[in-house]
């Protein structure tokens, strides 16, 4: 399993079209977009977990600096969230 990181998403794009869009790579386990808390508005960017590693290199392969509902994404591998203090 590998969780990917999308960002420059179109406001617009949906966690349902996220998940058709890395469907195409291999077996999508979930696709999340990240809202605002306040006015549940899309931030941007999301996360798509896939569950084999190597579909989920496919998938950054075929992604990575493409466009995606309009826009120029950037997907690659997720890295643990850093510490806020």
């Amino acid at each position: 399993m590998k969780k990917l990181f999308v960002g420059g998403l179109n406001f617009k794009t949906t966690e349902e079209a996220l998940n058709e869009a890395f469907s195409k790579a291999g077996k999508v386990l979930s696709a999340i977009i990240i809202k605002d808390r306040m006015t549940q508005r899309s931030k941007g960017f999301g996360f798509v977990e896939m569950e084999d590693d190597a579909e989920a290199d496919k998938a950054i392969e075929m992604y990575n600096n493409q466009e995606l509902d309009g826009r120029r994404v950037v997907v690659n591998e997720a890295r643990p969230m850093e510490k806020r203090f």
